[in-house]
C-alpha cells in the first residue's frame, strides 16, 4: 500500500476529509466521540499529515535555519547545542546547513523554508544580499559581523576589547616579542582580535613585526604546522609570548614549540581564546579569554523568535570576554 492520505483515513473512518483535518488539528467544532475515533483510525493507519501542505496554509514552518561554513572544533559544538535546545524550548525546529555555497545559501533563506535565520558564513552573503533580504522582510541574526535592521540584529563577541586586555596582560608579565596566531582573514572574530592586539602594543609603544602574525586558520594541527615553519625559518627570532586566535590554535602551538625543546611557559607565554572544555586540563593549563559561546547562542535564538514574533526589533548584542589566567603564562624571567 502507497502513503496513506487525508482521503484514506476518511473512508476508513466514515466522515468526510474536512472532519478528518478538523480533528488533527485540534480543530473546537467536533464533538469528543468523532475526534477520538477519528484519531484512532488515523493511528491504526500509520496516517503521516503533510507538513508541507498546512506550512503553506499557515506561512510558519516553526523552524529556524542556521548556516555556515563550518561545524567541526568545540565552538561550533557548544554554539549549535545551545542553540538547538533553546529552539526547541520555544517550540521550533533548528535546521543546521553546513556549506560553502552561497546561492544555496539564499536560495534557501529567500524561499521561505525556515521562519528565520542565523549566519555564520565568513562574510560571503555580501550587502547586496543583506538588502534582498531586508527588502523581503527576513528575520535574520548574523554571528559573524555588526548588522542592525528592522528585522535583522546580531550577537557578537567584544573580541577587539577581548584581545586587547589580553594582548596588555601579558605586556603587564615584563613580554615585549609578543606574536599573533590569526585565524581566518575573513572572519569577524579574527580580524577584531588582531585588531585589538595590534592596539596593545602600539598603545605601550611595542614594534609590530608583521613575521610576529602567524596564520593558523584557528585549527590545531595548520598552526601546529605554521608554527613550526615560523620557528624553522627564524630560529634567532623567538617571541617572548604569543597570543593565539582560539584555544585549539593555542595548542597546537604549544606542540609545536615542544618539538624545538621550548616550554610552556618557562620560554614562552602561550594565551588562548574561547575557554574550551580542554582548556583547563591541558598541560600546561591554558590561560584564555572565556567567551560566553552556549550564551551566544540562546541570545542569538531568543532574539530571533522575537522579531519572527514582532515583539522586538533588530539589535547588536556584544558579549565581554574574561581572562582566565592558568598555567600557560608566566612574568618575563630575563
Amino acid at each position: 500500500m502507497g502513503k496513506v492520505t487525508i482521503k484514506d483515513v476518511a473512508k476508513a473512518a466514515g466522515v468526510s476529509i474536512s472532519t478528518v483535518s478538523n480533528a488533527l488539528n485540534d480543530v473546537d467544532v467536533l464533538n469528543p466521540e468523532t475526534k477520538s475515533h477519528v484519531l484512532k483510525v488515523a493511528k491504526q493507519l500509520n496516517y503521516v499529515p503533510n507538513l508541507n501542505g498546512k506550512q503553506l496554509k499557515s506561512k510558519k514552518t516553526n523552524m529556524l535555519g542556521f548556516f555556515t561554513t563550518s561545524v567541526s572544533g568545540p565552538y561550533f559544538y557548544i554554539l549549535v547545542e545551545s542553540m538547538a535546545r533553546e529552539s526547541e524550548r520555544l517550540g521550533y525546529g533548528l535546521h543546521v546547513m553546513v556549506t560553502a555555497d552561497k546561492q544555496t545559501i539564499i536560495s534557501n533563506i529567500m524561499g521561505r523554508r525556515v521562519d528565520g535565520v542565523i549566519i555564520y558564513e565568513e562574510m560571503r552573503v555580501d550587502d547586496q544580499d543583506i538588502a534582498m533580504m531586508e527588502k523581503d522582510k527576513i528575520k535574520a541574526v548574523f554571528l559573524d559581523r555588526v548588522i542592525q535592521k528592522e528585522t535583522m540584529g546580531t550577537v557578537i563577541f567584544n573580541s577587539y576589547a577581548s584581545s586587547y586586555e589580553a594582548t596588555k596582560y601579558l605586556i603587564s608579565l615584563g613580554h615585549k616579542k609578543i606574536a599573533y596566531l590569526s585565524g581566518v582573514d575573513t572572519m569577524y572574530d579574527s580580524v577584531q582580535r588582531k585588531e585589538g592586539y595590534l592596539a596593545a602594543l602600539r598603545e605601550h609603544q611595542l614594534p609590530v613585526d608583521e613575521d610576529f602574525i602567524v596564520q593558523g586558520y584557528f585549527e590545531e594541527e595548520s598552526t601546529y604546522n605554521a608554527v613550526r615553519a615560523f620557528v624553522h625559518k627564524h630560529p634567532g627570532k623567538i617571541p617572548d609570548a604569543i597570543l593565539a586566535g582560539n584555544d585549539l590554535s593555542a595548542i597546537g602551538c604549544i606542540k609545536a614549540l615542544r618539538t624545538y625543546g621550548l616550554e610552556v611557559p618557562r620560554d614562552i607565554s602561550v594565551v588562548g581564546f574561547d575557554d574550551i572544555d580542554i582548556a583547563q586540563y591541558f598541560t600546561p593549563p591554558l590561560t584564555t579569554v572565556r567567551n560566553q559561546i552556549a550564551r551566544q547562542g540562546i541570545l542569538a535564538v531568543n532574539h530571533l523568535v522575537n522579531m519572527i514574533k514582532k515583539q522586538e526589533q533588530g539589535k547588536v548584542q556584544k558579549l565581554d570576554g574574561e581572562l582566565i589566567v592558568r598555567g600557560s603564562s608566566h612574568v618575563r624571567l630575563s
